[in-house]
């Protein structure tokens, strides 16, 4: 499957959270032959757990397929929005060698934005980063979603 469809996919969990209450932010983990083997979707509301980002959720599912918290250095991680500092610290630990996220998050981003994670010297594992793949579509999620609750 191609970036695009992962990135789909990724796309219709997100809107299945945000149908949920949650912040509609889907993640996605690939292995090196493109079989999904993890996914996740934001759930900290339904969870009581602040730490239930897409991003994290789908990297212990994959921990727990994997038998291992340091994943596959082959694997790839598809998110609809930039990871936040505490995602992007997540997904340096567990190794995932390569990130492709959607819309950019200026506020509120670990990547490109905000902690630039990766950036940082104490950093120990960076991904190949791929940002703003259906860039448009994942910021209109979002929009969509926090324009109904004001």
């Amino acid at each position: 499957m191609s970036d695009e469809a992962h990135m789909a996919r990724a796309l219709e969990l997100a809107a299945a959270a945000g149908e949920a209450g949650e912040a509609p932010i889907g993640c996605v983990i690939v292995d090196e032959t493109g079989a999904i083997i993890a996914e996740g979707a934001n759930a900290p509301i339904a969870s009581h757990d602040p730490t239930a980002h897409a991003e994290i959720v789908a990297l212990r599912k994959a921990a727990s397929a994997l038998e291992n918290y340091r994943l596959k250095p082959s694997l790839t991680l598809y998110v609809t929005l930039e990871p936040c500092a505490m995602c992007a610290g997540a997904i340096s630990h567990a190794r995932i060698a390569r990130l492709v996220y959607g819309a950019r998050d200026a506020k509120g981003g670990g990547v490109e934005h905000g902690a630039r994670v990766f950036d940082q010297a104490t950093c120990h594992w960076k991904p190949a980063l791929t940002g703003g793949l259906k860039a448009e579509e994942s910021a209109a999620l979002l929009r969509e979603f926090f324009r109904a609750r004001r």
